[in-house]
């Protein structure tokens, strides 16, 4: 469970900007907030605001820190750019280092990770973990200047920062050594964070989960609630032998082509002899009902091309979504209302809010546009956050709608298309006449 992200310095935020989700005392929708010790945190938490304020750079962060955190020991060779986005809309930010921090919870423990870099070394890493409920050190960097408390993992901590590079993450390293704090708290990046980006593909997500009988139905729980006329899906898989005297099939994405290609080519150096290799394809068909010539109801097959955007694009998010809820992990999503029906975006929000849908305290961030989701019927105030860009300086800033002053009960969608929360679009629209 994600407490709290910060970031600073990173694309078009200069300053330290703090996406919390700690519950505040509203009294209103209490049943779908996550318990830990004696405070209670956010299932979800939705930003909102203009074209170009920002909301999207939030979602970006936490990508990039993540993914960064999660490969460093691989990527990170000697002279490899940290791949990090200074603020440069003014003299000095391009020559500070970009931080990222999250205080998170994973089975039962409470860590606190940050790094700052810029683009060739990492100025300052930390790990704290509170076990036994007190805040402990686990490692923290200066540089090329390591403390370790004093404990057993002592002298192999001060073995492994010998073989940190400056621009390598000590946190990565040591769980390829087998760090026993660090891989516990490793955990929470590789197995409990999912961004939406990483489904971009129906076919291939299907393929995935072929073996996997309660996906399936997910996906095709999700496609029947995206268009009512969908009665069921039908998945049909077949394996194809292709010689290696045949090209292969120009339908295929560019990447598998080349990637086939590749492993035939090598085979062929190794072995010495050509290799057939088999593709495995597969067909999906919506099932809809409909009326035959004699006025009976039944149902008729069509091609999963023929559904619509909306109906495919939930049925693209649904394996992230379901993955999420099973593992209680957390999920960015960047404009989630994209090609969704405004009760598309409801139906997937409500599954976080929802204590019987979300049995396992995942958590939801996303970026939208949807003012049908400005409703305190379906989340909290202290869910909604606002990103929005200073005119004067270029520099976004992020901020919860909780810093308002206001009733608890008030109107938060016309609030903020009236302008008090800010983060709405400047301009001047002309009557008809």
């Amino acid at each position: 469970m994600l407490m709290e992200f910060t970031f600073k310095n990173y694309r078009s935020f200069r300053d330290e900007a703090a996406l919390s989700m700690e519950a505040t005392g509203l009294g209103t929708l209490k049943q779908c907030l996550i318990p830990f010790g004696t405070k209670r945190y956010l299932p979800s938490a939705a930003i909102f605001g203009k074209n170009g304020g920002g909301k999207s750079n939030v979602i970006r962060a936490f990508w990039v820190a993540v993914q960064f955190i999660r490969t460093a020991q691989r990527t990170q060779h000697e002279n490899s750019p940290i791949p990090v986005t200074p603020f440069l809309l003014d003299d000095g930010s391009d020559n500070e280092p970009t931080s990222f921090g999250f205080t998170y919870v994973h089975n039962g423990i409470k860590y606190y990770y940050g790094f700052s870099a810029n683009k060739t070394e990492i100025v300052e890493e930390y790990l704290y973990h509170s076990p036994n409920k007190q805040k402990a050190l686990v490692f923290e960097r200066d540089g090329q200047n390591f403390r370790f408390p004093k404990n057993a993992d002592r002298k192999k901590r001060e073995l492994i920062c010998e073989a940190v590079a400056s621009n390598q993450l000590f946190f990565s390293m040591a769980c390829t050594m087998n760090d026993n704090a660090c891989v516990s708290a490793m955990k929470w990046f590789r197995e409990c964070i999912f961004f939406s980006n990483d489904y971009p593909d129906i076919p291939g997500q299907l393929l995935e989960y072929l073996e996997d009988k309660e996906m399936l139905r997910a996906i095709s729980d999700y496609a029947k609630a995206a268009d009512v006329g969908i009665a069921d899906m039908r998945f049909e898989v077949s394996d194809i032998q292709l010689p290696a005297d045949q090209p292969i099939p120009d339908e295929l994405p560019d990447s598998i082509k080349s990637m086939i290609s590749q492993f035939m080519r090598e085979f062929k150096e190794e072995a010495g002899f050509d290799i057939t290799s088999k593709k495995t394809t597969l067909r999906v068909n919506s099932m809809h009902t409909g009326q035959d010539a004699q006025g009976s109801m039944r149902t008729y097959s069509l091609d999963l091309s023929e559904e619509s955007g909306g109906t495919l694009e939930l049925m693209r998010l649904a394996p992230a979504v379901e993955r999420t809820l099973l593992s209680g992990g957390i999920l960015l999503v960047d404009e989630l209302e994209n090609r969704l029906h405004p009760f598309l975006s409801k139906y997937i929000v409500s599954k976080f809010q929802n204590p019987e849908t979300n049995p396992n305290h995942a958590q939801l961030i996303f970026t939208s546009h949807n003012m049908e989701l400005l409703n305190t019927e379906l989340i909290r105030k202290d869910q909604v956050y606002f990103a929005d860009k200073d005119r004067n300086t270029g520099a976004s800033e992020l901020y919860s709608i909780s810093e308002f002053s206001s009733p608890t009960n008030e109107n938060i969608r016309k609030s903020y298309l009236i302008g008090k929360y800010g983060a709405v679009p400047e301009i001047s629209i002309k009557e008809v006449q």
